[in-house]
């Protein structure tokens, strides 16, 4: 079980650690495997699309009464997917971020306080094509400019 709201768990979902952590889960077919059940919050929609990445059986609402979160736990345990319906508008909302996977990847850096150089160094590319997705991503959040996409995408629960 993952809560999306705890310390470090945020950037592990960004950073991929939470795709890897499934994807060397044992197939469904080979025998039981435990499936990933996360604690989320319907107003974080960016959470929500990242456990979807990283394959996610079911989805509770942080604020969702206990027993809902038995009946998440016993229907993960039985990999059945579980989906709280409180949190069917932030799977919408999730549906509408406008950044891509790269996009998201190289605003997250920057808003951990990464210089343009030093986004480059980790994902390998020029300090150009930084300056190129960061503008991207300031016309589509439709920031003025990085710290408010920054802003914007932190209020969105995108980063």
């Amino acid at each position: 079980m993952v809560d999306t709201d705890c310390p470090g768990s945020d950037k592990a979902a960004r950073k991929g650690e939470l795709g890897k952590l499934m994807a060397e889960a044992p197939a469904a077919e080979s025998g039981p495997e435990s499936g990933l059940l996360v604690l989320a919050n319907a107003g974080r929609p960016g959470q929500l699309r990242r456990a979807h990445k990283a394959r996610a059986l079911g989805y509770i609402d942080k604020n969702a009464p206990p027993q809902r979160l038995l009946d998440g736990i016993r229907h993960v345990a039985k990999q059945e997917r579980f989906i709280d319906d409180s949190l069917g508008y932030g799977f919408l909302k999730a549906a509408e971020i406008p950044l891509t996977e790269r996009e998201l990847g190289v605003l997250s850096l920057a808003a951990d306080g990464a210089s343009i150089a030093e986004i480059a160094r980790t994902l390998h590319l020029s300090n150009g094509t930084i300056r190129n997705y960061l503008a991207a991503i300031t016309r589509k959040t439709g920031a003025r400019n990085r710290v408010d996409a920054i802003r914007i995408s932190r209020c969105e629960g995108w980063v």
